[in-house]
């Protein structure tokens, strides 16, 4: 692995952490999931400041994205990256091999006789 995958790796890893542990801190000021859908709510959509949880929230859970897409893009493997001809191939291996073994069978008992 290299250098810049291990330091994902690690920002990855504390992000994940910072991020739960920032969630369960959180005191619930709204009414959850039913503020969302019209439950009452008292303010508008995109009227509330966030205090300084909730904007380390936004901030840590962007930096998790961008880190686990990273991660994404640096492990990929390109050779592998058609499935469905990769599978081709193989069954194509495959039942070439089957064929040449029964035509060796067959040419094998004809010579016997």
């Amino acid at each position: 692995m290299g250098i810049l995958s291990i330091l994902l790796l690690v920002i990855f890893a504390l992000s994940a952490v910072l991020l739960v542990i920032l969630v369960l801190v959180q005191d619930e000021q709204g009414e959850g999931l039913g503020g969302i859908f019209g439950g009452g709510g008292s303010g508008q959509i995109g009227n509330r400041k966030g205090n300084i949880l909730t904007r380390a929230t936004s901030i840590l859970g962007f930096v998790f994205i961008l880190s686990s897409l990273g991660l994404a893009w640096l492990n990929r493997t390109p050779d592998l990256g058609n499935v469905e001809a990769a599978a081709r191939q193989q069954n194509a291996e495959q039942s070439v091999e089957w064929w040449n073994e029964s035509q060796e069978a067959e040419n094998s008992q004809g010579s016997a006789e």
